[in-house]
């Protein structure tokens, strides 16, 4: 009977937590932030708590998962709609080389030491640091690397814009990323304003690519 139970709820709680994580949505899967970590591990714990423990009502294992799930979902939607609460649950970017500098002060707060960096290069089939114009360190851990424009020169601010930083974010002129491209908050106003984009606020995202051409969204409800 007890092996009958256990089965039973192996089988529930599978398709029950696989349900959850569809509900959750694919970034669940494809990209886990600490807060996603957390919540991975908490479930899993549940789970396998109540197939070993086949005495313990389901109840007991569903309802936390329930609001292990509606917290999730809660904390996505605020962070969708909250830069600042976005930033303090899933982290921001580290650039750990910049225009082909490493910013060991960066690596030092991030408890990043020059092993994994290089680990981490060899791994995006880049064998000398001499190679790399940016290294970011996403939020989820991955590195994001670009390579120096050899024909251009890596003197070239222009090639350094590669990296397609967001100049507006929800409606938020991104000062630190401006200052990255030698650019001042008044540019990119009087810029927008050439366009025809009067209010900064309508903008959900801005970016300027290599031709100094901007990519700009505006916000739905607009």
């Amino acid at each position: 009977m007890e092996l009958a139970t256990i089965l039973l709820r192996t089988l529930f709680l599978y398709f029950f937590i696989l349900l959850i994580y569809r509900l959750m949505g694919k970034r669940e899967i494809g990209q886990l932030s600490v807060l996603d970590l957390v919540v991975s591990i908490m479930i899993a714990e549940l789970a396998v708590v109540s197939i070993e423990s086949p005495e313990t009502p389901l109840i007991k294992t569903v309802l936390p998962i329930i609001i292990l799930f509606v917290i999730q979902i809660m904390m996505a939607y605020f962070s969708l709609k909250s830069k600042s609460i976005r930033e303090l649950i899933d982290g921001t970017p580290s650039v750990l080389i910049n225009r082909g500098k490493i910013d060991e002060k960066e690596m030092k707060k991030q408890r990043y030491n020059f092993d994994d960096l290089l680990v981490q290069l060899r791994e995006k089939d880049i064998s000398k640091l001499s190679d790399v114009e940016f290294a970011i360190l996403e939020p989820s851990g991955k590195m994001s690397v670009i390579k120096k424009n050899i024909s251009q020169g890596s003197s070239n601010k222009s090639s350094s814009s590669l990296m397609m930083l967001p100049l507006i974010l929800d409606g938020k002129v991104q000062e630190e990323h401006l200052k990255q491209l030698d650019k001042t908050p008044l540019w990119l106003r009087q810029e927008l304003r050439k366009l025809g984009y009067r209010d900064i606020k309508k903008i959900s995202y801005c970016s300027l690519d290599q031709n100094n051409t901007f990519f700009i969204d505006l916000k739905d409800d607009y």
